[in-house]
């Protein structure tokens, strides 16, 4: 078999799959030329300036596999390579290490000035006034984001010193406390009251501009920002506006909304650091990407288990009767998490009918998928779905009942907070084996899913339902499709 190796790989990952596979590495394709050399591989590995578009993949006639060495699959159009049935691996553990500590490194160079003061010196200017810094110790740090870099952030924030607060809905405050860590309530409170703050979400849709204008506008006087996690998190405009207007005291940017990027607004600033993405440049990342991939994509070219799968619905020795439901587990797992907002302590997965029959743990990190997909700073996979868990201290556990009194089979989620548990169930109806959302809050009702889902529980009188179509028209929303359910007559809906 033969794999493309299109961007630099580690030289222990190329030998890897050298001992099995025909390698090609090719270093540096345009697309048209990546397009043009696709068909012959049975496996494509990129990092992260190689684009797998959807087009890229329907030419890979013999297609595969693809596999990132890194974290990140912002690259990679996933839902296009699950259509077409090919298996997308990645390296979602070998560098948050280095991520953390180069974020640390961001963090120091922007209090103490260490790069301003290097370009000074070694340019014949002796500037000791000039480029004083500040210290750490007993400063306020806000971590947007408690995944596994904004953990390890803190625990070598913590060794200096610093005082450290969090934002997080989805880490339960047990576990925070563990950590030393207090949590507040929303960005702005975090920015309101950090000295420094750094990002380590994932870029989603919700998390582009988390930190825009208004927020820091409402940052404490003299903050410094460090991003080393995506570009886009951070309003580059605003940002620039807010260090020229001078309510921040400093940046330190990896990342940026387009990279590469060498012309920049940031760049003028004397009160910035940056570097060109390089939270996982370092030599024991790289080697553990190379490696940690090559045995990925034997794996999956040999039809074997693999614990770095991405899309899971692709993977091997999932049983064919549980294979459909994966997307519907994944599905209800996500809406469970939104619906439970913050201060989730534990997700029960219920198998309801036939279904309990069979192996199910597949469904349930699948269910996982779905809960930490948007949240979450990496891609979920088999191996790390139970550990994200963990790590936020919620609680994971399924169970089964071969009884379901309405349905054939019934998946459900439970998500359990402080204040109430939410459950969602779904089921496959038709030959398609469409997915149904049937239950909700635990009212029967029956909808299909959608990109943009609202809910709302209210008392059961009239007028309330043309109240809330009113309100949302006012506001120029459509709605395309609404269930109406409740328990009880005058009850709440």
């Amino acid at each position: 078999m033969k794999v493309l190796v299109s961007e630099k790989l580690s030289a222990a990952g190329i030998e890897r799959l050298r001992e099995d596979l025909d390698v090609d590495v090719r270093s540096g394709l345009t697309p048209d030329e990546l397009l043009a050399a696709i068909g012959d591989y049975d496996a494509l590995v990129v990092r992260s300036a190689t684009k797998v578009t959807a087009e890229v993949i329907e030419r890979g006639e013999n297609l595969k596999v693809v596999g990132r060495a890194g974290i990140g699959l912002d690259n990679v159009d996933v839902d296009a390579a699950t259509r077409h049935g090919v298996l997308v691996v990645n390296a979602p553990q070998s560098n948050v290490l280095s991520a953390a500590e180069h974020t640390m490194a961001l963090l120091l160079a922007q209090a103490r000035n260490v790069a301003q003061a290097h370009s000074a010196l070694i340019a014949g200017s002796w500037e000791r006034e000039r480029w004083s810094g500040v210290e750490l110790h007993g400063k306020t740090l806000g971590i947007i984001g408690l995944g596994r870099v904004g953990t390890l952030v803190a625990q070598r924030a913590s060794a200096f010193g610093m005082r450290l607060i969090a934002y997080d809905p989805y880490v339960a405050a047990g576990r925070a406390q563990q950590m030393g860590v207090s949590l507040v309530d929303s960005v702005a409170d975090l920015c309101a009251r950090s000295d420094f703050i750094t990002i380590h979400m994932p870029r989603t849709p919700e998390t582009i501009g988390l930190i825009g204008a208004k927020e820091l506008e409402a940052s404490k006087p003299g903050a410094r920002i460090i991003n080393t996690a995506r570009g886009g998190l951070v309003d580059e405009a605003a940002l620039v506006d807010a260090l020229n207007g001078g309510r921040l005291a400093g940046a330190a940017v990896d990342v940026f909304e387009n990279e590469p990027v060498t012309d920049h607004p940031l760049f003028g600033l004397s009160n910035v650091v940056v570097t060109p993405h390089l939270g996982a440049s370092t030599t024991e990342a790289q080697d553990k990407a190379g490696m940690t991939i090559a045995e990925q994509v034997l794996l999956a070219l040999r039809g074997e288990f693999v614990p770095y799968a991405v899309n899971v619905d692709v993977g091997a020795d999932i049983p064919e009767t549980v294979r459909p439901y994966l997307r519907l587990a994944q599905r209800l797992g996500r809406v469970a998490v939104a619906l439970a907002g913050s201060g989730m302590e534990s997700l029960r997965f219920e198998y309801h009918g036939g279904i309990a029959e069979h192996d199910t743990r597949a469904l349930t990190l699948s269910g996982l998928k779905g809960a930490f997909s948007a949240i979450v700073h990496e891609p979920v996979t088999f191996v790390n779905a139970p550990l994200m868990a963990k790590e936020r201290g919620i609680t994971v556990e399924d169970t089964k009942s071969s009884q379901s009194l309405d349905y054939v089979n019934l998946v459900e989620v439970r998500a359990g907070g402080e204040d109430e548990t939410v459950s969602v169930a779904g089921v496959l109806v038709g030959k398609r084996d469409t997915e149904r959302l049937v239950r909700v809050y635990g009212y029967d009702l029956d909808m299909s899913f959608a990109p943009i889902m609202v809910f709302f529980r209210y008392e059961d009188r009239p007028g309330i339902v043309g109240i809330v179509g009113t309100l949302l028209g006012e506001a120029g929303i459509n709605i395309a499709n609404m269930q109406v359910a409740r328990q009880s007559e005058g009850a709440r809906r």
